[in-house]
């Protein structure tokens, strides 16, 4: 293998792992369903799942102690979340999606639909245009 060859896998493995790193950071941070739950109303829940166990039957218990762990589980990720440098991730695959996705046949419609937006590819140089 010569160290011209060497050298483009090692630029292909770069690539590819700023686009998965972006990718995996825009999913991680997309906007979830509904309206979101603060650490204030989760605990006015748990709260009130106590309450309701003192009076409630062996099956109700049953699934308020897995409402109750599914709760508590939910706030300690909220207090061990850290937040993701978005920018720098950005940056990485700006420079790097618009060869690696020449060299896989990522089109701008796969791009739009794995979530990443119209301006990023933009500055990505990836247009409409590419591959559709």
């Amino acid at each position: 293998m010569t160290d011209e060859h060497k050298a483009a896998l090692a630029a292909g493995r770069e690539q590819g792992a700023a686009v998965r790193r972006y990718l995996d950071a825009l999913d991680a941070n997309r906007p979830k369903r509904g309206r979101k739950r603060t650490p204030d109303s989760i605990n006015k829940r748990l709260t009130a799942i106590n309450e309701k166990m003192k009076s409630a039957n062996s099956l109700a218990k049953l699934q308020l102690t897995q409402e109750k762990a599914d709760l508590e589980a939910e706030l300690a990720s909220m207090r061990s979340t850290t937040t993701v440098d978005l920018t720098s991730l950005e940056s990485e695959f700006v420079k790097s999606a618009s060869s690696y996705g020449s060299r896989k046949g990522i089109t701008y419609s796969t791009w739009r639909s794995a979530g990443v937006s119209a301006p990023v590819l933009k500055k990505a140089g990836i247009s409409r245009g590419s591959g559709d």
